[in-house]
């Protein structure tokens, strides 16, 4: 948008083998004469794109490699008819993020939940929220809490899997309806990158 090679102040590294902070001066020129587009893909869209790649196809691919299929449903329109070739480059995949590609590919998909829930400081509390509060395919993947023997409540950190993405808001209403004290994080918040 510029006009020429920009300097960003932070990027996130998830995506390595695209993350610069400023292109070169080469490729900058020829992709400037070259590419019709540039398009971002967010990084859990990547995630969904490497573990399907991997589960259906047996592809291993690192972050990077997955960008142009990972970029494809949001030009099905565009594409619709025509041959499209796509470059899926780069194994350099350590098994060791498969667990965070996963966490983070259902946080995209609407699967993945996390809460700062304030628990009743007494027996059955967190029975009653498992009983009332959950959906009967909800899954607690998560649950970090320490008892505060001088307080009526105490915090728990409560990561939540859901089946479907539809079962976010039935979630949501049975907290509210049950008064649960909650707060969400996001994955742009301080606090869900200290705590998740």
């Amino acid at each position: 948008r510029a006009g020429h090679p920009v300097t960003l102040d932070n990027i996130e590294r998830f995506v390595d083998g695209a993350a610069v902070k400023r292109v070169g001066d080469v490729t900058f020129s020829i992709c400037k004469d070259v590419l019709d587009d540039m398009h971002l893909v967010p990084e859990g869209k990547v995630c969904s794109t490497i573990l399907q790649l991997y589960n259906e196809d047996a592809i291993v691919v690192e972050p990077a490699g997955a960008l142009s299929i990972a970029a494809l449903d949001d030009y099905a329109d565009v594409i619709k008819g025509k041959t499209v070739v796509c470059v899926v480059s780069g194994s350099n995949n350590d098994i060791d993020r498969m667990q965070e590609i996963k966490e983070r590919s259902l946080q995209y998909e609407g699967l993945k939940h996390y809460f700062l829930i304030r628990f009743a400081q007494r027996p059955g509390a967190l029975k009653e929220f498992v009983n009332h509060v959950l959906g009967p395919d909800d899954d607690i993947t998560r649950f970090e809490y320490m008892q505060k023997h001088n307080k009526e409540t105490g915090p728990a950190l409560v990561g939540i899997e859901l089946r479907s993405k539809t079962d976010y808001e039935v979630l949501l209403q049975n907290m509210n309806r049950f008064h649960i004290n909650y707060t969400e994080l996001k994955q742009n918040d301080n606090l869900f990158g200290y705590l998740v």
